[in-house]
């Protein structure tokens, strides 16, 4: 391509303003005018003061075919050079310019994507009728923008541990699998009373009414739900206990489960509601959690650290919460499959979120358990690695910022002047 086509196909609006300045015509008026001529490098478009021609929408339209792109070509070239030309007009004002080996590296890094060199990716370009300044025009247009994003959010963009700790709860696998809707009654069972707690929970297991098992719950319960009747939220079966699930999966709505031996205590639990949204749970997690042993069931030493430990938001805050008694009543194992927890542990972390806290009965003392981690438990043998707090954090920062980016250029578009003869 010789350099004055080159040029041609490059003009924007600028000269033409000033064409249009001294003949008194408006910008209408020379879009018109363009759209009279049969030249291809005629602004057909214009944004903001930039042209857009009827050879670069051809350009961009195989550019598009080549990368795949499905849809109405011509409408879908149209609107990516739209927001081009606003991207770089955007940057323009804020006076970013770029390095003069930013493009370059910009458009190899683009060709690694096909494991291709600049050069092998240009060639390609080539074979079908794409030339070279449409790819460099693409990529300084998206080099631009993101300098431009990253300048005017990147401050805004905070990403916190907890942040982290939400994204590697597998969201993306809650709520894809069954999700279960349940009541549940906890009876204290200490030592020489566990045959009347099971006789007890025997005949709860017998009701069928939902009704008569919330009134149970309120009255028998030493669960903290008792209040609520023994309801809990909907929850991912994964968050179950292995050994719980299929339990909870062969009752019907409207059923309670057999008496459930616990630590100190024995459970029944009351089928509301099952939402099979895919295949039921079967993914390993591992969970860590602390615990902060109250006192005596309904002692002032137990009210008194429950309400300094509501404080808490994460497992870590727990040892304030105690500083300054002579004995740490908290206690931290090392995070484990919940195959490996206590039943009764395992049953209290499956409805908590990270940060969250509920109280158990444990024989004579009560004990606030805390979740602090819940991640997909690792196979080495199928070549699992355990998730990345940095790459998470990477994940979501980019995210954040491609929303940012997203109503930015939805601002500049709605904005715009934006001209077709």
């Amino acid at each position: 391509m010789t350099d004055e086509r080159r040029m041609r196909m490059r003009m924007r609006l600028t000269p033409l303003l000033g064409m249009a300045l001294a003949l008194g015509l408006t910008v209408t008026d020379v879009a018109a005018q363009a759209a009279t001529t049969n030249s291809p490098f005629a602004p057909v478009i214009l944004v903001n003061g930039l042209g857009i021609t009827g050879y670069e929408i051809e350009q961009r339209m195989r550019f598009m075919q080549l990368l795949r792109q499905p849809g109405d070509l011509h409408k879908a070239a149209e609107k990516s050079l739209i927001e081009d030309r606003l991207r770089v007009w955007a940057a323009k004002q804020a006076g970013i310019v770029l390095d003069k080996d930013a493009v370059g590296k910009g458009m190899t890094e683009f060709a690694g994507r096909a494991n291709l060199t600049s050069e092998q990716f240009v060639a390609e370009l080539a074979k079908t009728g794409v030339d070279e300044p449409t790819f460099r025009d693409f990529v300084t247009a998206g080099l631009v923008w993101r300098e431009l994003v990253k300048q005017r959010f990147g401050p805004r963009v905070r990403i916190s541990d907890s942040d982290i700790d939400r994204a590697m709860l597998m969201e993306s696998e809650r709520g894809g699998g069954t999700r279960v809707l349940i009541s549940e009654i906890i009876l204290p069972a200490p030592p020489g009373q566990e045959a009347a707690a099971h006789a007890e929970a025997e005949k709860i297991s017998q009701l069928r009414s939902e009704a008569a098992f919330a009134e149970a719950a309120r009255q028998m319960s030493a669960a903290s739900t008792r209040d609520n009747g023994g309801r809990l939220d909907w929850m991912p079966l994964d968050n179950l206990p292995p050994a719980l699930r299929p339990v909870l999966l062969g009752l019907a709505p409207g059923q309670a489960s057999a008496p459930i031996e616990l630590n100190g205590a024995v459970a029944i639990f009351m089928m509301r509601s099952i939402d099979e949204h895919g295949p039921a749970g079967t993914r390993a997690q591992t969970l860590g959690y602390a615990t902060l042993a109250l006192g005596p069931a309904g002692s002032e030493q137990a009210a008194q650290l429950a309400q300094k430990a509501a404080a808490a938001k994460r497992c870590d805050d727990l040892y304030t919460v105690v500083k300054g008694l002579p004995v740490s009543p908290v206690s931290r194992p090392d995070p484990a499959p919940q195959g490996a927890l206590p039943k009764d542990i395992a049953l209290a972390l499956a409805g908590l979120d990270i940060g969250e806290t509920t109280v158990l009965t444990r024989g004579a003392g009560q004990e606030l358990v805390m979740l602090c981690s819940r991640e997909a438990a690792v196979d080495d043998t199928k070549g699992e690695t355990a998730p990345n707090r940095d790459a998470v954090r990477a994940r979501l920062q980019n995210e954040r910022m491609g929303s940012y980016s997203d109503s930015y250029l939805a601002d500049l578009t709605a904005n715009a002047v934006i001209v077709r003869p």
